[in-house]
This record gives C-alpha cells, structure tokens and sequence, in this order.
C-alpha cells in the first residue's frame, strides 16, 4: 500500500535535497521515512515544473494535476 504525501511536505522535502551539499537523495529520503525513488521523483517533477526538466516533459499543471491534489512540486 503506498502512501499519499501532501503538496507542502514534498514540496519541503524537494527544497531539502536542493539545499543539501552533504546528503545524496537516499539519505534524505530515509531520514524522511520515504522511498528514495519517490523522493527522487518528486525532485525530477519539480526540475519539470521549474522549466528545468527536459523539454519533452509535462508540468503537472499540463498533466491537470493540482498541489491539492498531491501533485510533486
């Protein structure tokens, strides 16, 4: 069974793997109590919706999916 998270902890967990320069993703992650693949796509969405992502790749916006609805940031 997996878990739903809501828009703002992802969004903070997003902002904590940004801003670590001494943890790698699966150390957060686990400190977090998440699975680092979760974690490490909840960072590639976010690169996406930043306009960071590749090109080919939709928003969640473009995907019609809202932060309420539990998007990744």
């Amino acid at each position: 069974m997996s878990k739903r998270y809501t828009a703002a902890f992802k969004r903070d967990a997003v902002t904590l793997v940004r801003s670590s320069t001494h943890r790698n993703v699966t150390e957060i992650a686990r400190k977090l109590g998440v699975s680092p693949e979760g974690l490490r796509g909840w960072v590639k969405q976010g690169r996406t919706n930043r306009a960071e992502g590749r090109p080919d790749k939709l928003t969640g916006a473009e995907r019609g999916i809202s932060p309420a609805d539990g998007a990744a940031v």
